[in-house]
């Protein structure tokens, strides 16, 4: 197992490389986060999802594979905001449970899901990211925003989102069998390299400026158990339960269920720290060192579990 997972981080060491080229680039090139979010949240990352909800091979498994997620991402929220009211007087609670039902799924797990799976799992991989979009922009949105925003607001903010409208796109010409030029398909698939370069790159260039940042044991201490042990435990049993009972998933969709639940915390995190103004450079440390912590846990969890799919 030690061979196993020493092989699979050698694999992914690609990706923290990438990290630390980021922090160089904000650090000494003076690279600036925001233009490089806007490049991903506006171009690069709408097209990755075109790409991959034009591609994915659709049956009611894979249809129902994010909306499984999302209804355990809004448990654990819900949950998370409920036990931690005994923990935290302020609005940390709040970002804990937002941090409970989400991960970065996005900007880590995508590139990852490139590296480990094969094409068409990677594009069910990115499929299944929908779960993510979906609880962050209502379920994760009002746990943070309650109080702040009227559902009105909160709805125009959803519609902003323009993955989503190239995710309804994309299954469009994919149910219409649309057939595109095979010359623009091979462009748009270099879309994915840049995704997972610049997605890495944002997590590296988050370290600037965290040196002086007081260490919050408590949030750390919920927030690492929720990410890096109860999520993974939970759709291991999910897994579990379906392989013994209903057979409604294959061993393939279980492997991105998997892929799935062990990515760190997610860098929106601290975009929702920032938003309730209670301290998001707190949240940003917790969010990298998850991070510096996954280097660990991802190819542990890949050679302790991935394999018995």
């Amino acid at each position: 197992m030690f061979e196993l997972a020493t092989a699979l981080g050698l694999k992914i060491l690609p990706l923290y490389i990438t990290i630390a080229l980021g922090y160089l680039f904000s650090r000494y090139l003076r690279g600036e986060r925001d233009g490089i979010a806007s490049l991903l949240i506006y171009l690069i990352g709408p097209v990755v999802i075109f790409m991959a909800s034009y591609k994915v091979q659709l049956n009611l498994a894979v249809i129902m594979l994010p909306i499984l997620l999302f209804i355990l991402n809004s448990f654990l929220a819900l949950g998370t905001l409920r036990i931690s009211k005994n923990f935290f007087s302020d609005n940390t609670k709040n970002i804990l449970a937002f941090s409970a039902g989400t991960g970065n799924t996005g900007y880590f797990g995508i590139p990852l899901a490139i590296m480990i799976l094969s094409e068409e799992l990677a594009n069910i991989y990115i499929f299944t990211v929908l779960a993510s979009l979906l609880y962050e922009s209502t379920v994760g949105f009002f746990v943070v925003a309650k109080g702040h925003y009227t559902i009105n607001q909160s709805l125009v903010k959803v519609a902003k989102l323009p993955s989503i409208y190239a995710l309804v796109l994309g299954l469009i010409f994919n149910v219409s069998n649309i057939e595109l030029n095979t010359n623009l398909l091979d462009y748009l698939d270099y879309f994915k390299g840049a995704y997972a370069i610049l997605g890495m790159m944002m997590i590296g260039m988050g370290l600037k400026g965290l040196g002086n940042v007081g260490i919050d044991k408590m949030f750390m201490t919920f927030a690492f158990t929720i990410k890096f042990l109860i999520y993974p435990l939970c759709v291991l049993i999910i897994i579990w339960i379906d392989a013994y009972y209903f057979n409604f998933f294959n061993s393939d969709l279980y492997k991105v269920m998997f892929l799935f639940a062990i990515p760190p915390m997610a860098g929106n995190t601290v975009a929702v720290a920032s938003l309730l103004n209670v301290h998001p450079e707190k949240a940003a440390l917790a969010v990298v060192i998850s991070t510096a912590i996954s280097i660990v846990t991802i190819p542990v969890m890949i050679a302790l579990f991935l394999g018995t799919f």
